[in-house]
């Protein structure tokens, strides 16, 4: 009981902290409006196997991810556009929740349209991050694709993908484009994985 209230009370410490505004300066980021919350087909469901894929990273690696299966759960977190507002706040979200990720046997990874250079300088603004920042540019967006989140415009949806070490997808989140994920849920729902 005890063991459990300490982990609430650092989660809503870490929550209110991922409040707080990003790193990256105002004036370097592109606000591109209200958008439409979605605008994709999604193309897989809860209990389909998570298609593969091979990306690189922003730090020289090429990244699958079948290379977790047997080994760690999976975040999948798919943001639209580098040196957005709403993406300049999610991802350094994680770097808070980087403990309860990884006590949950976790790895984040960071996923958008970009190319590396942009999502290089972009991580850098944010102060970096600690989960691999792979780059879906070329074929553009093909893994958004395949994922069925990518929108018409050229970028992806903000979505998160929950990918058991079996490599089956336990949680998606299609998430409204104009806001962030709740830490809390994803926390809940790598809970359920145990």
């Amino acid at each position: 009981m005890r063991h459990a209230l300490a982990c609430l009370l650092l989660l809503a410490s870490l929550l209110a902290a991922a409040a707080a505004p990003a790193q990256v300066p105002k004036d370097m980021l592109y606000d591109p409006g209200k958008l439409p919350p979605t605008a994709s087909t999604p193309a897989l469901r809860i209990g389909d196997p998570a298609p593969d894929f091979t990306l690189p990273s922003i730090g020289g690696q090429m990244v699958s991810l079948s290379s977790y299966r047997g080994k760690k759960n999976v975040v999948l977190s798919f943001v639209p556009a580098a040196f957005t507002p709403v993406c300049s706040e999610q991802w350094p979200g994680y770097n808070l929740a980087r403990e309860l990720i990884e006590a949950r046997n976790a790895i984040v990874l960071g996923i958008t349209v970009d190319n590396l250079p942009t999502l290089h300088a972009w991580c850098h603004e944010m102060g970096d991050v600690w989960f691999p920042v792979l780059s879906d540019f070329f074929p553009h967006g093909e893994v958004a694709r395949t994922y069925g989140i990518l929108r018409p415009e050229g970028m992806s949806e903000r979505a998160v993908f929950v990918v058991d070490t079996a490599g089956i997808i336990r949680y998606i989140d299609i998430h409204d484009i104009n806001a962030k994920p709740d830490l809390e849920t994803l926390v809940k729902e790598l809970d359920k994985l145990r």
